[in-house]
């Protein structure tokens, strides 16, 4: 069809549109067309100079050519060709025509350069290349292709140009003073750095000998910095401890399980040691443990009502204390909610102090204390939550009212239990008592008591007492638990807890997702202890903060953050996805998760057939009201008519993330990072250097 031809319109910045016939030449050579006398010499374009085919208004002179947004974005596309990435930008009469064009010239040119290839193999069979090193290949291969010599310089140069990824090239050329390779100068001004910064990532990115001598980096060098790990999004600086661990345990977010044993559904899935094992390996700092009556007088775990089989109190116990800091040194929660009867609360008893010995903390807190010791002071120490007997107990058994987060569809009210006092006393800093509501927990409430609110109760009161919320949180330890009909084990949105100051907001770590992505995502920051400091807005008692704002946050300077999404690399098909081609057409979206005025999410267009290499090229901008609470989520799916797929996602907190040209690295929706896929990306927060020079100044080493 292209060799026929059809017109096109040619598109220039200077807002003129020239109607022109374009159409392959009969050996499928070259693109060429009518020209006018002053483009004489453009009128053929090679096709293996041809270095993308770009669908959509998406170079530079569409977007400055007037006529912008007269031209459907469907019938446009454009030819980036030659050593300096020159563009010839097109317009069709229809979709149709402009689609059979980016095909057609796509797979011409994919011919072209594999003949190209093969002609270059074919030459090589059985010879040497001329490198001053022969080598012997069959007689008979001799025979059939000849004596000819392949030059190495030849094959590199055909290598090069297949490996070559053309936005990498088109950004050397952009910093480059003599557009072939970044000398030091260069080099510092794209990394805004110092000459001594620049000539030590010359010497450890740049292949050449040469280079390196003469402080300069090719093409291969660059390409080596910017997919190195040093360009990648993430700031390496919080992959250890980089925050003040001396604020009072009220002051942090804390990383937690909900019902731990399970490994499926909450009504009949499998129970396993293994959830406990791989909660505590992710960085968990506060795990539940809910305990029944046993057979043979020993203890079991399992949810009360449900048909979940029971796993050894015992077991567990030594799981915990096992792998309790393997990950981190802080310190660990253990929430138990007990169901025992008096006998079987013994072995209870005695199977926590005879396992978790002298890790368990059990100083009775200071009655003077306004807040509770810092993660600091309580390292590779274990605390119980739980229930407490009274003051008024005289040193004896008494009676509390029972705690049970399970399926309870008829609603009924707590039941009453003998508790043991052995058992009580194990019980310190975390200290279960019922919500009744704020006024009563400001005058009545002391620091090491903790409520736990069902979920659906939490959100309301975010919502009716967003203000009040926070500030009881400045104080007081508040667990959320996710509500009973989640059956599923899906799981709620930590950040709706979150911005009400909630510490901890139990996750089912079974349950891949959104939820989870934003959960693992939000506890790296700090490297992955499992605490997460505050908004400062969220630990001063003279600041008000309502998460509700639909405005600036008082005393916090707005932020803006642009993204622009380059390219992808490696984008495989969808996990299980169906009968469709081999080729993805895969598209982005770029997501804001934090307070709900920040919340907000734009997508780039969609290109076609090209997991490989595709070229987004595309700029948003959003703006941050409250940076310490915001979290940037990068999602690529696959365009499909029958419902687009999930292809991977990364998900970061807008404090981890480094400024420049950066590479995303794409994770599968169980967290795991899928092999060579990554999206290449342009990243400037205006909060950066200020924000990270007043947070340096806020933090502790690690050792301290």
């Amino acid at each position: 069809w292209q060799v026929e031809g059809s017109e096109l319109k040619k598109i220039r910045t200077n807002s003129r549109v020239y109607q022109r016939y374009y159409l392959l030449d009969p050996g499928l050579q070259a693109l060429c067309w009518e020209p006018s006398k002053k483009e004489s010499d453009k009128a053929r374009i090679s096709l293996d100079s041809i270095r993308e085919v770009r669908t959509g208004r998406n170079t530079e002179a569409f977007r400055t050519s007037g006529v912008y947004e007269q031209i459907s974005e469907d019938c446009a596309f454009s030819i980036i060709y030659g050593a300096m990435y020159e563009s010839l930008d097109l317009v069709a009469n229809s979709a149709e025509v402009a689609n059979i064009w980016v095909t057609g010239l796509s797979s011409a040119k994919v011919e072209h350069r594999f003949k190209e290839l093969q002609r270059v193999r074919e030459r090589m069979c059985g010879l040497s290349l001329d490198n001053g090193a022969e080598a012997k290949y069959p007689k008979e291969n001799k025979r059939l292709i000849g004596s000819e010599r392949v030059n190495k310089q030849e094959f590199t140069e055909v290598f090069h140009d297949f490996c070559t990824r053309p936005e990498i090239y088109f950004l050397l050329v952009q910093f480059s003073s003599n557009k072939e390779f970044l000398d030091t100068k260069d080099l510092m001004r794209f990394l805004e750095a110092d000459e001594e910064t620049s000539l030590k990532l010359i010497q450890s990115h740049e292949p050449s000998e040469e280079g390196r001598q003469h402080g300069y980096l090719s093409l291969d060098g660059f390409t080596s910095y910017l997919t190195s790990a040093e360009c990648h999004l993430f700031d390496s600086e919080h992959d250890t401890v980089c925050q003040d661990m001396m604020q009072p345990l009220s002051h942090y977010y804390i990383s937690s399980s909900h019902n731990t044993y399970l490994i499926e559904d909450q009504f009949r899935g499998p129970s396993d040691i293994s959830g406990y094992i791989r909660a505590l390996r992710m960085g968990c700092r506060c795990v539940e443990v809910d305990v029944w009556d046993g057979p043979d007088e020993e203890p079991v775990v399992c949810t009360g009502n449900t048909l979940s089989p029971t796993l050894s109190f015992r077991c567990v116990l030594e799981a915990i204390g096992r792998f309790a800091f393997v990950t981190s040194d802080y310190p660990l929660i253990i929430c138990i909610e007990n169901h025992c009867s008096y006998r079987q609360q013994k072995v209870m008893c005695q199977h926590l102090v005879g396992i978790l010995g002298d890790r368990l903390y059990t100083n009775p807190p200071d009655e003077e204390d306004s807040y509770l010791p810092s993660p600091h002071a309580l390292r590779h120490r274990i605390l119980l939550k739980g229930k407490k007997l009274g003051p008024g107990s005289d040193g004896k058994d008494g009676e509390v009212s029972e705690e049970d987060e399970g399926p309870n569809p008829l609603h009924l009210p707590p039941k009453h239990f003998q508790l043991l006092k052995e058992l009580s006393d194990l019980v310190t800093l975390c200290r279960s008592v019922s919500f009744i509501d704020f006024p009563t927990s400001s005058e009545s409430q002391k620091s090491w008591e903790l409520c736990s609110f069902q979920e659906c109760l939490a959100l309301r009161l975010a919502s009716e007492n967003p203000g009040d919320f926070v500030n009881h949180n400045k104080h007081f330890l508040s667990r959320v638990y996710p509500s009973p009909m989640r059956i599923d084990s899906s799981n709620m949105n930590p950040q709706d807890l979150w911005k009400c100051g909630c510490q901890i907001v139990s996750m089912n770590f079974q349950t891949a997702g959104l939820m989870m992505d934003l959960n693992t995502a939000w506890f790296r920051q700090n490297g992955n202890c499992g605490y997460v400091l505050r908004p400062a807005i969220m630990r001063q008692e003279v600041s008000y903060f309502s998460a509700d704002t639909r405005d600036t946050v008082p005393g916090v300077s707005p932020q803006l953050l642009h993204v622009k999404v380059i390219s992808g690399q490696n984008l495989p098909k969808p996990r299980g996805s169906g009968a469709k081609g081999d080729v993805v057409d895969p598209y982005v979206y770029v997501e804001i998760h934090g307070i709900p005025v920040d919340c907000a999410e734009r997508r780039t267009r969609t290109v076609t057939q090209n997991g490989d290499n595709p070229i987004f090229d595309e700029s948003f901008e959003f703006q941050i009201n409250l940076p310490e609470l915001a979290m940037v989520r990068f999602v690529v799916l696959d365009d499909d008519f029958i419902g687009d797929e999930f292809i991977g996602q990364y998900t970061i907190p807008l404090e981890c993330l480094q400024s420049g040209y950066r590479h995303v690295p794409l994770q599968f929706l169980t967290g795991e990072e899928l092999p060579h896929a990554k999206l290449f990306v342009h990243v400037v927060a205006a909060y950066t250097e200020t924000k990270r020079t007043q947070h340096k100044s806020d933090k502790m080493s690690a050792a301290a």
